[in-house]
């Protein structure tokens, strides 16, 4: 993995531990020769894990859309920052430039950011690892309704695996390395779905 699409919130919440986890994610990416594809924000967590990449001599590419640009929210000191037009053409780009997904905390945008790479995954959009770094049980309980969306049958056993979860990041990033690619929905006969 050479870049990781990184999703998080720009918010910053007050429990401490969530910009502390967002440090520690650009510090160890950098560190470990992983360039983060982001969504281009200089705050909350968005700017901490870029700015902590950064500081580690890490790759930071930004994609931002011009709305946020003209909000005055831009990162100015990513490696690279790419403004595009709206949302579909940045998440496709977070595709097209990374190796992989690593979400960590974040709201409603990181949310919609995870389903999509984990749909595209089921699809055959894309074969690449999506990971979910569980910081301090945040995600305990969408975990959970994973697990259920599995058991019910509205997630196929072949794409059970596709969210890899931990709560620890090296953990988590090994996993994803080794990741083994599913059988997508493109490649199945209606009979097997």
């Amino acid at each position: 993995m050479k870049r990781l699409a990184v999703y998080c919130g720009s918010a910053t919440p007050e429990d401490p531990i969530y910009l502390e986890t967002a440090r520690h994610v650009g510090r160890t990416l950098a560190t470990r020769g992983i360039g983060v594809v982001y969504g281009g924000g200089r705050l909350g967590l968005m700017g901490a894990v870029a700015d902590s990449a950064l500081e580690a001599g890490g790759e930071v590419i930004g994609i931002i859309p011009e709305a946020l640009v003209g909000a005055e929210v831009a990162h100015r000191g990513c490696t690279e920052l790419h403004v595009v037009s709206g949302m579909h053409e940045r998440k496709k780009m977070f595709t097209d430039l990374s190796d992989g997904f690593l979400t960590i905390p974040g709201g409603v945008g990181t949310m919609d950011e995870l389903w999509e790479a984990i749909s595209w995954a089921q699809l055959g959009y894309h074969t690449k690892p999506v990971g979910l770094l569980n910081a301090a049980g945040f995600y305990n309980d969408l975990i959970a309704f994973n697990r259920n969306m599995v058991e019910v049958g509205f997630i196929r056993p072949a794409h059970a695996g596709i969210m890899i979860v931990d709560a620890g990041l090296d953990d988590l990033l090994d996993k994803m390395a080794a990741y083994v690619p599913h059988k997508t929905i493109f490649a199945m006969k209606a009979e097997n779905l």
